[in-house]
């Protein structure tokens, strides 16, 4: 098992290029069971939840050729339609076949999901709106076998909650249904965007992309010819590199970024007192003279994303005063505060709120272990600025969304090593 080594107290300083988002890339790979033909897609991020879906996809029929970041996929000769507990117990987004099988075969069968410990992710907001549209949902063994006579119908879903896999797997389920579904609560983030901006150009008629009520007219279970794509850039892995200039206090490019979808991020450092520059592609951050305190509260898009609020805490340290997090989607998205606070950190919990005291200096390197997948880069951002050497270990958490993270921190200075346990 892999961790990371990192001596801290290093100056950064130069650009980091920024790979395709993870989790725009996975509803798109599970999307093309929609499609009629081969699709090519480029900027596809190398990371292992990547890989996962790629099996999946490979033992449920597809083919293609991968190389680094980008694919070749071919889901025309589908000859499986179960998704097994194997691969689906490593990746909670696996889900996202459900949807897309559903409506092309008529029936499946998805292993419930895991692969995430922040805490209870539901899926009976996908299974209910599915229900709505004439499939029939039973839980047997552990797995959801969903079947439907004919098509999937056209219905209005209305989402108790924002919910983005499962506004994602209804876009694609409708996508091949009879007649005309309307979602109403629909999630915004960037990556649901994109999946419904592809179908579109795939020939699927989508109204209101981008707002919280789609409109999408099926095809009565036509499959639909893609076009080629190229994915978006992961605003999370941009937001965590900005990080990295911020508990540092150094001035770091970010490039092939969307800056538009950073803008709670960013206004966020900007309250902090760091100042942010922006050109069409790229965004800077630079030293600010006094890091203040920040009052943070998780929420849907285009609100403070929840996958900022780890490494936003790391950074909290840093400042001269109290911030507080409140975390109002995952119970449970609290786990690298045990850690911060082995390497010093001043932080108590009440319930979903965090208060962070800053502790400039009183940071120390010491063996801590990554839980998730955010904790793991607010830990490795704690140690950049931590007295001596941090060892990060679990860090497969880390490799299931960032690409490369130890080599692109490196680049701008850092001192950080992967080892062998």
């Amino acid at each position: 098992m892999d961790y990371l080594e990192i001596i801290g107290k290093k100056n950064l300083s130069g650009s980091v290029k920024i790979s395709g988002a993870k989790n725009a890339a996975l509803p798109l790979l599970a999307s093309t069971i929609l499609s009629s033909n081969k699709v090519q897609i480029t900027n596809l991020p190398n990371v292992v939840d990547i890989r996962t879906l790629l099996k999946l996809l490979g033992m449920l029929g597809a083919t293609f050729n991968h190389d680094n970041t980008n694919i070749s996929i071919d889901t025309i000769n589908l000859t499986e339609t179960k998704a097994t507990y194997d691969i689906v117990k490593t990746m909670r987004a696996s889900i996202l076949v459900l949807g897309p099988l559903l409506a092309r075969f008529g029936h499946c069968e998805v292993s419930l999901p895991g692969g995430c410990a922040i805490g209870q992710r539901p899926v009976d907001l996908h299974l209910k709106a599915l229900e709505q549209m004439g499939a029939k949902i039973e839980i047997k063994a552990g797995y959801i076998l969903a079947t439907v006579d004919g098509a999937l119908k056209g219905a209005t879903i209305v989402f108790d909650k924002v919910t983005v896999t499962g506004t994602e797997n209804i876009v694609m389920a409708a996508a091949l249904a009879l007649g005309t579904t309307t979602i109403v609560n629909a999630a915004k983030e960037p990556e649901v965007v994109q999946l419904c901006e592809v179908l579109a150009d795939a020939g699927v008629k989508i109204e209101g992309i981008g707002t919280n009520r789609l409109i999408i007219e099926g095809t009565n279970r036509q499959t639909v010819p893609f076009k080629p794509f190229k994915i978006i850039p992961d605003r999370i892995e941009a937001g965590t590199y900005l990080c990295a200039g911020a508990i540092t206090n150094s001035t770091v490019k970010i490039e092939n970024v969307v800056p538009m979808h950073l803008d709670a991020v960013l206004a966020k450092f900007e309250e902090m007192g760091y100042k942010i520059l922006k050109d069409e592609t790229s965004v800077t951050i630079l030293p600010a003279n006094e890091i203040k305190p920040i009052h943070i509260t998780t929420t849907e898009y285009p609100g403070f994303p929840t996958d900022m609020q780890a490494q936003f805490m790391a950074v909290a340290t840093m400042a001269n005063g109290v911030s507080v997090i409140d975390e109002k989607l995952f119970e449970n998205r609290f786990m690298h505060v045990s850690e911060l606070v082995r390497m010093g950190a001043e932080i108590s919990l009440n319930g979903t709120v965090a208060t962070v005291t800053g502790t400039p200096q009183q940071l120390i390197g010491t063996d801590v272990m990554a839980t998730d997948l955010r904790a793991s880069s607010a830990l490795v951002l704690a140690a950049l600025v931590a007295e001596g050497t941090t060892k990060v270990h679990r860090i497969y958490h880390l490799d299931r969304g960032y690409d490369k993270l130890e080599v692109k921190l490196v680049n701008i200075g850092a001192d950080i090593v992967r080892e062998k346990e």
